[in-house]
């Protein structure tokens, strides 16, 4: 069975703003939160692709791609993802292999094909013509881009080409499990917010893997919600934060960060309440020892390689405490 000590962790930051905080506050704190995870020994910090959202301030990827990076040392930052039915890949080409020239072996380019926003907003990013179908296409344009240069080869990504930045398929369904497996590249399965069929995707991406020069076997990425918490009763307490941003999700309102409440009753229906724990069922919520029990049973049932945590809490210094509990689960089964 595999174990936690031996599987690398890494983290997902959206920049969610608390309410009332600002923009530049959010970034402080999630420069802060990814010096933490660094100190810690987390793998990988990267950053969601939203757009149009109020209380999420990861619109620009790659400039906070870039300003995470120039804050650490070692860590690897990226996207998770570029939404590429957003972008020209010739630019996200431009734009990775400018943050790979200066953070040279710490850059991952994550891609998703959901535009992560609205079709209206969708309009105004000015690629409505193109959508989730053009994904596979868009795909073998950028590893072209950031591959070395070929004979009378045309569009050039400059900075860019020759770069190799490692390129991720991100999903939430069987589509890009079968379309990394079939491409060679590493995949990232959203189990943060799709739970649903985590375990097929993984099945079939494996099983279906073929090797490339870019990857000879297999490499998954499993995505999860924690709450790590001092005891299993302020962990249940802080969690009532990120229920109240995805009922807000649900409802379509802003999704501002909320301090968390005792007790969420008569801030949602059963119904409500239903959908908020299915979206959060693969959610790891307690203290060291819970937390830990709870990664043996989900590393028992799925074989991935990584694991990525999105840690939705409202106040900065117990998130970054959350990473310790965290590093704490790794430390004591190693021994």
């Amino acid at each position: 069975m595999q174990s936690a000590s031996t599987i690398p962790f890494s983290l997902l930051e959206l920049a969610s703003v608390r309410e009332g905080d600002s923009v530049g506050q959010t970034l402080a704190n999630s420069v802060a939160y990814a010096q933490h995870g660094e100190r810690l020994g987390f793998n990988r910090f990267w950053l969601a692709e939203h757009h149009n959202m109020e209380g999420i301030s990861s619109s620009a990827t790659s400039v906070l791609v870039g300003h995470i990076a120039g804050a650490t040392k070692t860590l690897r930052v990226g996207s998770g993802g570029i939404m590429l039915p957003n972008h020209p890949p010739l630019v996200v080409a431009e734009q990775f292999g400018t943050l790979e020239s200066l953070y040279p072996g710490r850059i991952d380019l994550g891609l998703g094909r959901a535009p992560g926003t609205d079709p209206v907003t969708s309009r105004a990013l000015r690629r409505e013509h193109l959508g989730a179908e053009q994904f596979p296409e868009d795909v073998a344009k950028l590893q072209r881009l950031l591959g070395p240069l070929q004979p009378g080869q045309q569009i050039k990504a400059i900075p860019g080409a020759g770069t190799q930045v490692p390129i991720w398929l991100l999903g939430s369904s069987l589509f890009s499990a079968q379309l990394a497996a079939q491409r060679g590249l590493p995949y990232a399965f959203a189990g943060h917010f799709a739970p649903r069929l985590y375990r097929e995707a993984l099945q079939v991406y494996r099983s279906q893997f073929q090797p490339s020069e870019t990857l000879k076997q297999p490499y998954a990425m499993l995505a999860v919600p924690a709450i790590p918490a001092e005891t299993d009763e302020e962990a249940q307490f802080l969690a009532t934060t990120s229920y109240q941003r995805i009922l807000a999700l649900f409802r379509g309102q802003p999704l501002w960060m909320r301090p968390p409440v005792t007790s969420m009753k008569g801030l949602w229906n059963a119904g409500e309440q239903a959908g908020v724990k299915d979206f959060l069922a693969l959610q790891l919520l307690g203290s060291a020892t819970s937390i830990q029990q709870q990664l043996e049973q989900l590393l028992s049932g799925v074989e991935v390689d990584e694991l990525m945590f999105t840690i939705d809490l409202y106040d900065p210094e117990k998130r970054r405490r959350a990473l310790d509990i965290l590093a704490a689960c790794r430390s004591r089964q190693s021994h």
